[in-house]
C-alpha cells in the first residue's frame, strides 16, 4: 500500500461525505462501481455474519433509485448530515482491490437547527480502480448501535 493510495482513499472518503452533507446527492451513486454492494447494518449483525441490513443495494442503479425516491416519493422531515471521519485503515490490498475501514460519526441537523448524534460506526470497504479513479466496489456501513432511528432517509 503506497502513501498515494492511502491519500486517494482519504480523498474518496472526504468527497463521498461532502456529497451527502452538502449535495448534490445525485452524485452519490457515482462513487460506486456498477455491480457494487452497499449495505447498512448493525455491529451485532455484522459480527455474527448476518447479511440482513437496514439498507441493501447490489447495483449502482439501486442507489440511483434510492436518490430518486428521496427526491420524488418519500416523505420525511427535511434534515442534513455532517460526517466526521477518522483516518482510513488499510487492512489488505490484493487482486480484488483495497480493503479498508474508516470510523465515522454522523450528526443529524434538523430543519429547526437541532443537532443530534445520529449514528457512529465504521465503513468496511473494498475499493477498485476504474479508469484511474478509486471506486467503491463494496461498502458495509456498520453502525455501532442496534438502536437506529427510523429517520434513516439519507445515505450514510
Amino acid at each position: 500500500m503506497s502513501m498515494n493510495d492511502f491519500q486517494r482513499i482519504g480523498r474518496v472518503q472526504a468527497d463521498y461525505s461532502r456529497c451527502i452533507d452538502e449535495g448534490p446527492l445525485e452524485r452519490w451513486p457515482g462513487f460506486f462501481v456498477e455491480d457494487c454492494m452497499y449495505r447498512i447494518t448493525t455491529a451485532q449483525n455484522y459480527s455474527e455474519g448476518l447479511p440482513a441490513g437496514l439498507v441493501w443495494a447490489n447495483t449502482r442503479r439501486m442507489l440511483v433509485d434510492r436518490v430518486s425516491a428521496l427526491r420524488e416519493a418519500n416523505i420525511y422531515e427535511r434534515h442534513t448530515y455532517r460526517h466526521i471521519l477518522g483516518q482510513p485503515l488499510v487492512l489488505d490490498e490484493n487482486g480484488d482491490g483495497i480493503h479498508a475501514e474508516t470510523s465515522f460519526l454522523v450528526v443529524r441537523v434538523m430543519r429547526d437547527g437541532q443537532s443530534d448524534i445520529f449514528t457512529s460506526g465504521r465503513y468496511v470497504d473494498r475499493y477498485v480502480e476504474v479508469d484511474g479513479q478509486l471506486k467503491i466496489a463494496e461498502r458495509v456501513v456498520v453502525c455501532d448501535s442496534t438502536n437506529i432511528d427510523t429517520l434513516l432517509a439519507l445515505p450514510l
